[in-house]
């Protein structure tokens, strides 16, 4: 049964962990789903609504304080008398995957943008709200930020990307330490290995054996577990990889 006085927010949406987690939150939550560009979450709003839930999209540029502001404040509008169960930050860009000497400096401005800067604005809009729902709320109020392999290693021809996901988990473990104490579940999912989505179908991983890209159904029900977690448990950083992932 899903709660009609809560919400969730997802940022950052598509053919994988995005759609996932929004179609996971939504038996529970009405989802708020944000994007750059429509085309990247209407046909999940779709979706979700078919299959009975409650969603909206908004276009949003994460890396922008206005437009995320902006975004907030058109869901506020939206669902005037719900309070924030869940907000999960799961935007990725700035993947140059270039040698060193090639990159730009706008290279390293993209990741850190979309990456760190992304996550504070969006943490900054999201907090408050969460610190208001710890009282009430189903499960504890819960952020959850998407991490990846270059978020514990810099491998070459990645350094642009890596800069942008350290300094992601550098910034939820400082949220973990202010938040938690709070109430508020701030956890970091390191995502180790290629995702299995339309755009990887053709992708040869580990050898090709079965499951041998991360499911993303399977990593929304993590994210789901880790929303249900009890305060006396909380999971603050999480990594998931196939089973035959080399790490």
């Amino acid at each position: 049964m899903a709660s009609k006085s809560f919400y969730a927010v997802i940022a950052g949406v598509g053919a994988g962990t995005g759609r996932s987690v929004a179609v996971k939150f939504s038996k529970a939550y009405p989802v708020v789903l944000l994007a750059r560009k429509p085309e990247s979450y209407n046909d999940i709003v779709a979706e979700i609504k078919q299959a009975g839930g409650e969603a909206i999209g908004i276009s949003t540029d994460t890396g922008d304080p206005q437009s995320v502001a902006a975004a907030f404040a058109a869901i506020k509008k939206e669902f005037p008398n719900k309070k924030l169960a869940a907000a999960i930050y799961n935007v990725g860009a700035g993947r140059a995957i270039k040698s060193f000497l090639e990159l730009k400096v706008e290279d390293l401005d993209e990741s850190l943008a979309n990456n760190a800067r992304g996550l504070f604005n969006f943490a900054q809009n999201t907090l408050p709200q969460l610190l208001e729902s710890v009282d009430d709320a189903p499960h504890p109020p819960t952020l959850l930020i998407t991490g990846a392999t270059a978020s514990l290693r810099g491998s070459a021809r990645f350094a642009t990307f890596a800069a942008g996901k350290f300094a992601v988990r550098a910034l939820g473990q400082s949220l973990a330490r202010e938040f938690g104490p709070r109430g508020v579940h701030v956890a970091h999912i390191i995502v180790d290995g290629v995702i299995d989505i339309p755009r990887t179908k053709n992708y040869t991983v580990n050898d090709g054996k079965p499951d041998g890209k991360i499911s993303a159904d399977a990593i929304a029900e993590s994210y789901w577990h880790l929303h249900q977690q009890h305060r006396s448990s909380f999971t603050q950083e999480l990594d998931l990889r196939p089973y035959v992932e080399k790490f």
